[in-house]
């Protein structure tokens, strides 16, 4: 769709909600009141929200690429990365790197696949993989238009950008409903795979909260406690086949490309763990986010500056429930699968950490968190996150969800030394950001932004 096009479809929308504000100062006795301003304004929203839809739903259509039923299967090359990655002498401790007959060496990786799973750090672990491979120079394999691959339909190849048979990519990242056998075709044999998970009671407040208002089965939830009111009778409120029902139940399970509605005891799931457990090298731990990511550094002959990082895409202290233990049971009852994924992926989390060693783990984690504190004393206004409203750069400004502001960012200090000010401009980007300026054409998910803008929603 041409460019011309696209500014058409933004500059209509404007003129088109400019025509319904009203213009001039108000005064009680010149307008119809509170009531009717209420009214006027619900009406506006249902006449917006109506109009929008449709819009977006065509433009969806529009952008789906046409399905290849045929693609050519030819091999993939064994790697693309534009040099070399180098082998780099190891300290004594890392001998679970070292492959038998290799000595005290080990290779980075280059070719790698993360599963990006929803509200588990995801984004994070996104902001250090853009870092890493614009370091060295990698090919991403990105979608075309929008920030993910047309979640929720099962991955395809051709909804890569560019993409045709053969071509080569080294990371591949972004949101997506896991299809394995259309990833083996787009990755090198050797590829590394790993994904993160989180405790499925808080993964499900997190998810509720923040998709609730695109998920229209929750609309009907009159109570002002809606989580409470939900998971005390889920069934009264969820439709399996309904809009959106996959963010509320079993996401994790759904996100790996399988069907969230099975019960947690029918033999297909224990399959899938395997399958899984299978394909992954690594699996890690919202909880324990620190150790996961000094397992994903060994398991990559990786750096420690390769892995510093800020918390990105985070909510309001004030905005999270806190979830009392029935509610917490209920929710784990609710998302049995994902309950039953989580601890098997726990307990072999913990058997990689004593393979590391439980003593050598404390040292790097401390060591991450030593460079972390000083990198935020260099880049971040005031040391910590702030409040949408509070952002200074419209380029440092996260993705909100629908009708609210809580998600928080960053403001970057004003006199960052030469060294260090290109790193942490990097490290604060938002993900939307980054992908745009990676070279990705967001032109879906920057009009949706601005309708929303336009509309107050």
């Amino acid at each position: 769709m041409c460019k011309r096009w696209k500014i058409f479809i933004i500059q209509s929308w404007r003129r088109f909600v400019a025509r319904l504000r009203p213009t001039g100062s108000f005064s009680a006795g010149t307008m119809l009141g509170k009531q009717g301003k209420q009214w006027k304004s619900m009406c506006k929203g249902l006449v917006l929200g109506t109009l929008l839809t449709s819009c977006m739903i065509l433009l969806y259509t529009l952008a789906i690429p046409p399905v290849r039923l045929n693609l050519q299967e030819i091999p993939v090359p064994y790697s693309c990365a534009y040099r070399p990655a180098h082998a780099r002498a190891l300290p004594a401790s890392n001998a679970s790197q070292i492959p038998s007959g290799q000595g005290g060496t080990c290779t980075p990786k280059v070719d790698i696949m993360f599963m990006k799973t929803h509200k588990t750090a995801s984004s994070t672990i996104l902001n250090i993989l853009f870092r890493f491979g614009e370091k060295h120079r990698l090919k991403f394999a990105f979608p075309d238009s929008r920030n993910d691959f047309f979640y929720p339909s099962s991955f395809q190849r051709s909804q890569v950008k560019d993409y045709r048979p053969g071509m080569c990519f080294n990371i591949i990242c972004n949101h997506m409903r896991f299809n394995e056998h259309e990833v083996l075709k787009l990755l090198p044999a050797d590829s590394t795979y790993f994904t993160i998970l989180r405790d499925p009671a808080e993964l499900f407040e997190s998810s509720f909260h923040y998709f609730g208002k695109v998920v229209p089965l929750t609309w009907k939830i009159s109570a002002e406690d809606k989580l409470a009111e939900f998971l005390h009778d889920p069934w009264r409120y969820y439709d399996p086949d309904g809009y959106n029902a996959f963010y509320l139940r079993n996401l994790l399970f759904f996100d790996f490309g399988y069907d969230n509605n099975l019960s947690p005891e029918d033999p297909r799931v224990e399959e899938s763990i395997r399958a899984i457990e299978n394909r992954f090298h690594l699996v890690m731990l919202v909880e324990h986010f620190e150790e996961s990511l000094i397992l994903l550094k060994d398991a990559l002959c990786w750096e420690m500056e390769d892995l510093l990082f800020f918390k990105l895409n985070a909510r309001k202290d004030s905005l999270v429930s806190k979830l009392t233990p029935e509610l917490r049971s209920q929710a784990i009852d609710w998302n049995g699968i994902d309950w039953k994924l989580y601890r098997h992926f726990n307990a072999s989390f913990w058997k990689k950490v004593e393979a590391y060693g439980r003593e050598r783990m404390a040292r790097d984690v401390a060591e991450l968190q030593r460079r972390n504190a000083e990198m935020a004393a260099i880049c971040i206004e005031g040391g910590q996150p702030v409040e949408a409203g509070r952002i200074q750069e419209t380029s440092m400004q996260p993705w909100q969800p629908f009708g609210e502001k809580s998600i928080l960012g960053y403001n970057l200090k004003k006199n960052i030394n030469k060294k260090n000010r290109k790193l942490c401009r990097k490290m604060l980007t938002p993900e939307i950001q980054y992908l745009t300026e990676l070279g990705v054409n967001l032109w879906i998910t920057k009009l949706w932004a601005h309708v929303r803008e336009l509309i107050n929603w």
